[in-house]
């Protein structure tokens, strides 16, 4: 008996509603788009298993209440949203500063191993809580809280929006790619799509730290 699955009805809501919302740009995407023009498919897709086991660690947090904590803790949150929005300015000055990354001819000086690329990844997810705050209030909507069994089916839905997620960062590293061969050619645009990367880093380092616990 497969008690951890929800009523099928209620898993087509749950994947509909969760692809709007993986389509929906945040600074994981931004990072594997940067990745894949900077670095190429290998570096972006070590960007992507980080972001997959950080909504993997959510997903435990979540059904064991550990998220919840954090969120009821105004001190705690407050500490989350500033490493976080201050990870992600430190991303926005690194797309600046390794600019040279975009020139072909200079990407080995600055080519990054295959688990650093996988622990900004993994940084990147972890510090947003707005992510948490996701986790606590879209997953739950999902289950009863009179369920026998409510961990194990929160746990199932976070490993779904994982699975979900993961094909779809993979077709968005690849385009990307495909976009960074056309790109290279002219060294100019590339400046400008590092310097849009930085702006839309520091943009998401502003929303969090506005981010409400509550």
């Amino acid at each position: 008996m497969m008690y951890f699955l929800p009523e099928s009805a209620v898993l087509l809501a749950f994947t509909a509603a969760s692809l709007v919302l993986i389509l929906t740009p945040g600074p994981d995407m931004t990072l594997m788009m940067g990745r894949a023009l900077t670095g190429g498919r290998g570096q972006a897709i070590a960007c992507v298993g980080g972001t997959i086991t950080g909504l993997l660690v959510h997903t435990v947090l979540v059904a064991i209440g550990v998220a919840a904590l954090v969120v009821a803790s105004p001190t705690g949150f407050v500490i989350l949203k500033v490493a976080g929005s201050l990870y992600l300015l430190w991303l926005a000055v690194q797309a600046v500063r390794q600019g040279s990354a975009f020139n072909p001819g200079a990407s080995a000086l600055h080519e990054k191993s295959l688990f650093a690329n996988w622990s900004n990844g993994l940084a990147v997810n972890l510090l947003n809580p707005k992510i948490i705050i996701f986790f606590m209030t879209f997953l739950p909507q999902f289950v009863s809280v009179d369920d026998p069994h409510i961990k194990e089916k929160l746990l199932f839905l976070g490993l779904a929006y994982a699975a979900l997620s993961l094909p779809i960062a993979l077709a968005i590293v690849l385009v990307s790619e495909r976009l960074a061969v056309v790109l290279k050619d002219n060294p100019r645009i590339m400046r400008i799509a590092d310097y849009g990367c930085a702006g839309v880093f520091s943009l998401f380092a502003v929303r969090i730290i506005f981010t409400q616990g509550r």
